[in-house]
């Protein structure tokens, strides 16, 4: 396997790219030896974490914002800009207090009013946000330090909600930007946190700049992936865009970057294989291939026929096809993530293994008409580029007619909200991928959403499923939202709201020099020192 991705890939080239990429990324009068190059996943193109969840607009939120509390290596929320809070007996009312010392870029100091309205704009926008709103009454600045949240009823959610650790991150703003509208973008990107966002030295396409902000009061605790200190001990991070893998490759090898968030696998024995660079699996939880179903139109309008494909999938294919190597996959049949609380394999003990007999069976039993599957299918994603084929093989081996249609990604982006029938620009079935620390729940997992027209593309229409997230959300210990997550996952296995395709790790790569990278969902940069050499 290694020869054969070696070899499609000229290396020779790849150094003559990394060359020419040297004349871009040279720190030379910014100081080489306190900045750190990074080449992330994406192009940074838009910078409100609130308004998209795209995950390179959350990575940048992280960079120049911070939370109220933060998920910690254990996977426990603490606080991060609160210092205290209290909880009524009746558990009703939780008082909040700020800890000293928080700043804004602009050297104004953040306050409780910029709080409240942060709340409310990520709230307006992020699913979980939408539930936890459900059960506030108000919320009152009762000083500049201190602020009181007062519920309806008690919910377990309030404190995880606000410690969200993937998108929507719940960030604050200054009140001026979080009263933005939350369906328009902002236009300022005023933060707190350990990193000031350079816009004037933003090129989309090119790079983002950000420099350490020296107003910025860590937490004395040490960092513990979100939580915990926040330090910056790089006085610059510069984010290079660099499109092609093999000259980002290259361009680590030869020391003219410094880190790369998500190398492609097929070139990590390339790495490994130089002493100057590590790897670091910098999110444990890893990520999960998922299929989505079209509910609203045949094939996948009836549940018999999704149960069908439920059955007609095995999740090893998916991984060998797309990730290949075992060390970097995991077959799982637990929804809500294996290595998690909510772990279970309830309802699927006897799904995900291509019995392709149960689902003919299946499909002859909901009178399946030979309607094809208009199967999206992106081209330009390594990571997903071949989840598509393996679907289209099982399915046809299970007896549906499948209409593989082939796109770039953002194509597929702005077909899935379409809602047209598949012979007129809609679609039937897509595939995409989560990672693992925006599914932890079914109230945060956006797939689950079963409220039809309210529901995340797909539409999935299922009261109850949606009864059972309402009492997850008013369950109110850890063994009673078990028992509901499991009450979900058999539900979804008798009338799929979309397939879970097995988990997957993605290392980064960093240059020897380079520690203190942190274990997180999110890749973040305080805590990263850089040495002189290597």
């Amino acid at each position: 396997m290694k020869s054969v991705k070696l070899s499609r890939r000229s290396v020779v080239a790849g150094a003559a790219a990394a060359s020419a990429l040297a004349g871009t990324t040279g720190a030379s009068a910014q100081g080489a030896a306190n900045t750190l190059r990074v080449v992330m996943h994406s192009d940074l193109r838009i910078v409100d974490p609130i308004w998209t969840t795209a995950y390179i607009v959350r990575n940048h939120g992280y960079m120049i914002y911070d939370t109220l509390f933060a998920m910690d290596a254990s996977g426990q929320i603490q606080p991060q800009m609160v210092d205290k809070f209290t909880t009524s007996d009746d558990k009703l009312t939780y008082t909040f207090t700020l800890r000293d010392g928080l700043m804004w870029h602009d050297n104004t100091p953040v306050t409780t009013a910029d709080v409240i309205p942060s709340i409310r704009r990520w709230a307006a926008r992020d699913p979980l946000g939408q539930t936890v709103m459900g059960f506030i009454a108000e919320m009152t600045a009762k000083d500049p330090k201190t602020f009181e949240i007062k519920l309806k009823e008690p919910t377990g959610l309030l404190i995880f909600a606000l410690g969200k650790p993937s998108s929507n991150v719940p960030f604050m703003m200054p009140k001026r930007v979080a009263e933005t509208d939350p369906n328009t973008q902002i236009s300022e990107f005023v933060g707190s946190g350990p990193f000031v966002f350079m816009r004037d030295e933003w090129r989309p396409g090119d790079k983002a700049v950000y420099t350490k902000f020296a107003g910025y009061k860590p937490r004395s605790e040490p960092a513990s992936a979100l939580s915990g200190g926040k330090i910056a001990k790089v006085d610059r991070v510069e984010w290079r865009v660099v499109a092609d893998q093999q000259q980002a490759v290259n361009a680590l090898l030869a020391g003219e970057i410094d880190v790369i968030e998500s190398p492609s696998h097929d070139l990590l024995p390339l790495l490994k294989a130089d002493n100057n660079v590590k790897l670091f699996s910098w999110n444990p939880l890893g990520n999960q291939y998922t299929m989505r179903f079209n509910h609203t139109t045949a094939p996948f309008n009836n549940p018999k026929i999704r149960q069908a494909a439920l059955y007609a999938f095995n999740q090893e294919d998916f991984l060998k096809a797309t990730i290949g190597d075992p060390e970097y996959y995991k077959v799982c049949k637990a929804m809500f993530v294996c290595g998690t609380p909510l772990e279970t394999m309830a309802g699927m003990e006897d799904k995900l293994e291509s019995n392709f007999a149960k689902a003919r069976q299946l499909l002859q039993e909901a009178g399946y008409n030979r309607e094809p599957v208009v199967l999206l299918h992106s081209t330009d994603l390594q990571v997903l580029t071949n989840l598509a084929p393996v679907a289209k093989s099982l399915l046809e081996r299970a007896g549906f007619v499948v209409d593989m249609q082939s796109m770039d990604w953002q194509t597929v982006v702005a077909r899935r909200v379409k809602r047209d029938p598949p012979t007129q620009g809609g679609w039937s079935a897509m595939l995409t991928s989560w990672v693992s620390a925006d599914i932890l729940n079914p109230v945060m997992a956006g797939f689950f959403n079963a409220s039809g027209d309210k529901a995340a593309f797909g539409w999935p229409n299922d009261p109850e499923i949606e009864a059972l997230r309402a009492r997850f959300a008013r369950a109110g210990s850890a063994a009673e939202q078990k028992q509901i997550a499991e009450a979900i996952q058999r539900r979804v296995a008798e009338a799929p709201t979309h397939i879970h395709l097995g988990q997957w790790y993605q290392p980064g790569a960093h240059r020897s020099n380079i520690s203190g990278w942190l274990a997180t969902p999110a890749p973040v940069f305080w805590n990263m020192e850089k040495a002189r050499g290597a």
